[in-house]
């Protein structure tokens, strides 16, 4: 439960050091690098001693390197698919590789990038190829009206006749044609007109005619929309067949680069690697381009967690000749925030990162939040079936992949594996076990009255009850939250705020509450039964008068017109408001909780009209995983969802404000594996 304590961290070292310094910072990913102002380091002038390089060059052709390997990789899986995984693969981060297997790798780069090269120019080809196909399929669709004419499609006629061979753009016989072709052409005497073919769309035709015929011809056919063929020159046959043969011959092609490129597959692993090996030496030389250099000499300076200094003195201090400092961050500087939490605190870290990581001074809230993150979430989804799936579930993804899980991974699955088994007590508690299967299965298919009871009590046939416990944790979350604030106003030494902004809200919401509870209205809501004795009402209105004014008082003290510090306090006090809608947000536990058991037993219901015969009983299994797969899908995002709705508006809304940095440490940000 704590915000680690920063260090600036100063390295001075020499430049022939370099590349495997930076390697070993990048490794042990403990360091984020701040580029250091040349003006700052020279006080102001430049001494002509230390000046950055410009890596741009250099970053460009490993970036480009790895987008080529990425490319290749893509070539190779798209011929030769990886083996699919299992589910649990998807979940087991990237694969270890030691520091033996990496320097072979990087000994044999020239090697791979050969690889990369040609995989890509057999792409090239294969693309190449299949880019042809559809023209070739497209000309031998342009000749298929063609394929009973057996003259070469540009025949101009003989010595003393003219040829022309084309379309028109609409269909016709060859009695239409001809009376078409005499209305525009009158004076056309010896012509003879063929229908090679015709279809809704065109006619295709051959005309000849006399040589002195030739001119009233061709416009008479223009008249009627005449246009040559697409393809002059072929002979439609021999032309089908050459382009037959062409297109076997891209086929062949394609199948020859896609099992060359096949061929690959065995070396699947170096590509992965170059692309990681590219994209780290790219962050290497972006770091590169911020550090102040000499001819000799090198500077470095960034930040590091505290408890990770004795491991930078012992992997760099005592391996490198080098200058190696720590100091506490200047207040005005921009240092990251990182989060140390231990249990079943730690997975919360990232819900409370979502949100905004504690700004310079403030506590850290992840223990806070966990306290009540896992119950919320039980309540709302409150289903033992569901909560041992997810328990289950989570719990063998974490057993598998113990060793090469990605903390993101691990924290998330840690979180679920909590919510699992908070799901599974109040499952238990309430006595929903997919939603209410054993009673209906034991009653459709055994005629029995066996049921799965409630230790508690059951929200479906309570629900005020369910109403009332919802508010009780929603109460006890305000006060924590309101708590957390006094806390860090007595840490500050703020004790005139402490009472003002914490005490007063303490007495005057206890206060009314108390009243509340005392109500006959209340009393007769929830089933309470106490007597009030004669002293409580009024204990209670004295502290709601006292603490009401303590609270319109102060609630503007920063104004000095007490006319405007009143307005102000007022409006504080009007803030109850606030609460109640705080408070009344914790409904969405009931609505929740009953929305999964209700929804659960629904389908159940659904699964138990068929009877009890052994049709009956595949639909029932049918309907039944059909329906709670569903059901835990939809009722857990909701729970997750509105889990974090509560502690984000309701919980931190009391305390909490955030506006730290995240740490982004150089370290190796790869895709496919990790060198340890």
């Amino acid at each position: 439960m704590a915000v680690l304590p920063m260090k600036r961290v100063f390295i001075a070292a020499l430049r022939k050091d370099r590349k495997p310094l930076l390697e070993t910072l990048q490794r042990l990913g403990v360091v984020e690098i701040k580029n250091e102002d040349l003006a700052e380091l020279t006080g102001g002038e430049d001494d002509g001693v230390f000046k950055k390089l410009d890596t741009t060059s250099a970053r460009s052709t490993f970036e480009k390197n790895a987008t080529l390997a990425t490319q290749a990789l893509e070539v190779l899986d798209a011929s030769a698919p990886p083996e699919k995984e299992g589910l649990l693969a998807t979940f087991a981060g990237r694969k270890q590789i030691d520091e033996a297997r990496y320097k072979e790798l990087v000994g044999k780069r020239e090697n791979i990038m050969d690889m990369v090269y040609k995989l890509n120019s057999l792409y090239k080809q294969k693309v190449e190829a299949e880019s042809e196909i559809p023209k070739l399929e497209n000309e031998a669709e342009q000749l298929k009206p063609w394929l009973s004419f057996d003259v070469s499609l540009d025949f101009k006629g003989t010595m003393n006749t003219t040829a022309f061979i084309g379309t028109f753009p609409d269909k016709y016989d060859l009695e239409s044609l001809y009376v078409a072709f005499g209305e525009k052409a009158p004076d056309a005497e010896a012509v003879d007109i063929s229908i090679v073919s015709a279809n809704d769309e065109q006619t295709c035709v051959f005309v000849i005619c006399h040589n002195k015929d030739a001119k009233a011809t061709e416009e008479g056919l223009r008249a009627l929309g005449f246009a040559r063929p697409p393809l002059p020159g072929v002979v439609p046959k021999e032309e089908l067949e050459r382009i037959k043969k062409a297109r076997a011959e891209c086929e062949g092609r394609i199948s020859s680069v896609t099992s060359e490129t096949a061929k690959y597959a065995p070396r699947r692993d170096e590509l992965k690697f170059i692309i990681d090996y590219f994209t780290m030496r790219a962050d290497k030389y972006e770091v590169i381009s911020g550090l102040c250099q000499s001819k000799r000499t090198f500077i470095l300076t960034g930040y590091v967690a505290t408890k990770d200094t004795d491991l930078l003195n012992r992997e760099i201090g005592s391996k490198f000749d080098c200058v190696l400092e720590f100091s506490d961050p200047a207040p005005e500087e921009d240092s990251p925030t990182v989060l140390e939490n231990v249990g079943y605190a730690k997975p919360v870290e990232d819900v409370v990162a979502n949100y905004a990581l504690p700004g310079k001074g403030e506590m850290d809230p992840t223990f806070l939040a966990s306290l009540f993150y896992y119950c919320l979430f039980g309540l709302m989804l409150g289903d033992a079936g569901y909560g041992i799936l997810i328990t289950l579930g989570t719990a063998i993804i974490l057993a598998k992949n113990k060793k090469t899980i990605e903390p993101g991974t691990k924290r998330m699955m840690q979180l679920f594996l909590g919510c699992g088994i908070s799901t599974t007590f109040w499952g238990f508690m309430f006595g929903s076990f997919f939603g209410d299967a054993v009673g209906t299965i034991a009653k459709t298919f055994f005629g029995s009255s066996v049921a799965f009871n409630p230790i508690w009590f059951n929200p479906v046939d309570n629900p005020i009850k369910m109403l009332g416990f919802s508010f009780i944790i929603g109460q006890i979350q305000l006060y924590v939250g309101l708590g957390a604030l006094g806390y860090t106003l007595l840490k500050d030494k703020k004790i005139k705020e402490f009472i003002y902004d914490v005490l007063f809200w303490y007495m005057f919401t206890f206060s009314l509450i108390c009243l509340l509870i005392g109500s006959d209205m209340v009393q007769s809501m929830f089933g309470l039964s106490f007597t009030v004795p004669s002293w409580y009402n009024p204990v209670n209105e004295w502290m709601a008068i006292i603490s009401g004014v303590g609270i319109t008082l102060t609630g503007g003290r920063e104004s000095r017109n007490w006319f405007k510090r009143i307005l102000k306090g007022l409006f504080s006090l009007y803030g109850i408001s606030n609460w109640l809608s705080d408070l009344l947000s914790y409904s969405r536990l009931l609505a929740l909780g009953l929305a999964t058991s209700i929804i659960g037993s629904v389908f159940n219901q659904m699964g138990s009209m068929f009877g009890a015969s052994v049709g009956g009983a595949i639909a029932f299994i049918v309907i039944f995983l059909i329906g709670h797969a569903l059901n835990i899908f939809i009722n857990a995002l909701g729970a997750y969802v509105h889990t974090n709705r509560l502690e984000y508006v309701e919980f931190f809304g009391k305390f909490y404000n955030g506006g730290g940095r995240e740490m982004k440490p150089f370290t190796e940000n790869t895709k496919y594996y990790r060198v340890v």
